[in-house]
């Protein structure tokens, strides 16, 4: 008989579970049942792409522009990004730094594999995005996990990067605006950052992905600190183009060609049709939508982060960006994921555990996305307090 036992290496085996999406699956199966449910753990904002991105698309599809494009991505759409930090940022960047990826996620696993070497340790916070605790997983490094909680706004000091660097310590990503929690690394702060990963000799990415969504008039971009910087950002949040799978990343010069050569190696290239569709992503009239949205994810922000108060959740003053509340529930449970399955299940609201994002206080924590509209927040704020009286 053949051992058809699966051969999982290891750095495999400790990749964890992305839970929102379990949560997803659930709430559709809940959905196909006919019960209403209140979407409010995903971090998809709820309005569809843009018509000048899906008109440009289409011109694209009708012109025939269906082949691979060269691995960093169209030389036009990297034009607009340099325009893009230009204009927004004050800095220059040249175009050979800018490499169109598919998706965020495409664009962390190639830096993953440029900056990470087995053994390695990556100073990351806790909470924090998953998926790059698991990315270091699967490089066979080690995730150096450093607890940020209210009290500082879910921002690591550099006194708590100075506790937690070890001498396997190679490199200190972070996140500005942060997911699960929605909080910037202010230009304050973020230059003393850049200074001390400078000093040891680290190198130092920053996930900028929910730029744009900001509601703080002061939203630096590393780049403006640190050109030695690397950053990942994504064209799905401000630019709502989430199905489209795509993103890019800015590198420094030395780092070029070898993030080139793993671009045509991990992926030949990133979508041709998303690519001309964000060419639009950057004119006047496309402009002037998002940020029309943006004030909409402002007024939600305003209405959940009062109301969520009002029923006893703990939640910080200073919400900065991105869609989400990160929210303490420890005067309600001290079990997140039976929090979320009795809200679920019971009364047709869905929002993710706080287990989803890290280890410290998670289980106190869940993570509430605004990316629904007003009529459904009100109803789940209303089903929330409902639950809470039961």
């Amino acid at each position: 008989m053949f051992d058809l036992t699966p051969n999982i290496r290891g750095s495999v085996k400790k990749v964890n579970p992305f839970r929102v999406m379990t949560v997803m699956h659930r709430a559709s199966e809940l959905e196909a049942e006919g019960r209403k449910i209140v979407h409010m753990e995903v971090g998809e904002p709820d309005f569809s792409t843009a018509a000048p991105i899906i008109n440009a698309a289409k011109e694209a599809l009708d012109q025939g522009l269906t082949q691979y494009t060269v691995a960093p991505g169209i030389p036009q759409l990297r034009e607009c990004l340099v325009g893009h930090y230009r204009e927004k940022y004050g800095v220059e960047i040249s175009l050979d730094r800018i490499l169109i990826t598919p998706g965020a996620s495409g664009g962390l696993g190639l830096l993953a594999n440029m900056l990470v070497t087995a053994g390695d340790g990556v100073l990351l916070s806790d909470p924090a995005y998953p998926c790059v605790r698991n990315f270091m997983h699967l490089m066979a490094a080690e995730p150096q996990l450093i607890s940020v909680g209210l009290d500082q706004n879910f921002q690591p000091t550099v006194d708590q990067l100075e506790g937690h660097y070890q001498e396997n310590t190679s490199g200190l990503w972070l996140a500005s605006p942060g997911n699960p929690t929605g909080t910037i690394m202010e230009r304050g702060r973020l230059t003393d950052v850049c200074a001390w990963a400078k000093k040891k000799r680290l190198h130092l990415l920053v996930d900028e992905i929910y730029q744009g969504l900001n509601y703080v008039d002061d939203m630096p971009s590393v780049l403006e600190l640190d050109q030695s910087a690397f950053v990942v950002n994504s064209f799905s949040k401000y630019f709502g183009m989430t199905g489209w799978r795509l993103g890019w990343i800015v590198v420094p010069d030395e780092y070029v060609e070898t993030a080139n050569i793993l671009a045509q190696n991990l992926y030949i290239s990133a979508s041709s049709i998303a690519q001309y569709g964000a060419l639009a992503a950057f004119s006047s009239e496309c402009i002037e939508i998002l940020d029309a949205r943006r004030e909409a994810f402002r007024e939600r922000r305003n209405f959940l982060s009062a109301a969520l108060r009002d029923l006893g959740f703990e939640l910080s003053e200073n919400i900065q960006g991105a869609f989400y509340v990160y929210a303490g529930i420890k005067n309600f449970s001290n079990d997140c994921e039976k929090f979320c399955s009795d809200l679920l299940e019971n009364h047709g609201v869905a929002i993710t555990p706080g287990t989803d994002f890290g280890d410290f206080k998670s289980l106190e924590h869940v993570r509430i996305a605004f990316t629904t509209n007003m009529e459904n927040l009100t109803l789940g704020i209303a089903r929330l307090e409902a639950a809470l009286k039961n």
